[in-house]
């Protein structure tokens, strides 16, 4: 689970808890960084895996780079929805995924 190159796609898989922070930091936030994250393996999300995400994404913009969270697991999806993140990513996969 690392970028390897420009634009690469970090996966993250099993869980993006408090227990794993500071495992996940650098693969975020190092150079180069990722331009997707790839979410669709993780089984349990709590606040420091979103506060993760939310630097992450702070840090994009900083950058002026894009980057783009995609294939949202159904806990990614409970979690996002129970603190209204959403908006947060502008990711209209996450929005528009729950009927």
């Amino acid at each position: 689970m690392s970028a390897e190159q420009p634009g690469a796609v970090l996966r993250i898989a099993g869980e993006f808890t408090i227990f794993r922070a500071a495992e996940f930091k650098p693969l975020l936030l190092e150079a180069p960084a990722p331009s997707e994250i790839d979410l669709s393996g993780v089984t349990e999300i709590d606040t420091a895996g979103v506060q993760l995400l939310m630097l992450a994404k702070q840090e994009a913009t900083r950058q002026q780079r894009e980057l783009r969270l995609v294939g949202h697991s159904p806990a990614v999806l409970d979690v996002f929805e129970l603190l209204n993140v959403a908006g947060y990513f502008n990711d209209p996969l996450v929005m528009a995924a729950r009927p």
